[in-house]
């Protein structure tokens, strides 16, 4: 029989109390990080999600050019796109899922794609990492601007 004395219950007591929210902190809630509707402030604007679709939708409507400010962009959480607009009239289309953790990133007019789960941000360019955790490349989704739609290609 083995007897558990004093210290020996203190020490596995305390590796428990540590180690599980150690653990809990380093994993994930993929049905929050992947969520655009329950992670960061992704913004959908009302007339674009009703025929936002899904991939392979086709040239769906994403946003109007009036949405998406010059020197920032604008998220479409229904189709996970975010929208940039560089320099005025030059607009250019990326995963709205970080590529560090999978979150949603937010709609900007700070001249960066933000990321506020762990403040990684992205090129309104070309959606490479600027700053933060994540090192790989927000993919590029083609679009089509015709007058003041934009819609995927």
């Amino acid at each position: 029989m083995t007897v558990i004395n004093r210290r020996r219950a203190l020490s596995g007591t305390a590796a428990i109390v540590v180690g599980v929210p150690v653990l809990a902190a380093c994993g994930s809630d993929d049905t929050t990080a992947t969520d655009p509707a329950t992670s960061g402030d992704a913004t959908t604007d009302p007339s674009a999600s009703a025929d936002a679709g899904g991939e392979g939708s086709g040239a769906a409507t994403l946003a109007r050019a009036a949405d998406v400010p010059v020197g920032g962009c604008f998220v479409v959480a229904a189709a996970k796109v975010v929208v940039t607009q560089p320099t005025e009239g030059d607009f250019k289309a990326f995963s709205a899922i970080c590529t560090h953790l999978g979150c949603a990133v937010e709609s900007s007019t700070d001249g960066v794609i933000p990321c506020p789960c762990h403040a990684s941000e992205f090129s309104l360019e070309d959606g490479s990492p600027l700053s933060g955790p994540a090192t790989a490349p927000l993919e590029a989704v083609q679009i089509t601007v015709d007058g003041d739609s934009i819609s995927r290609a």
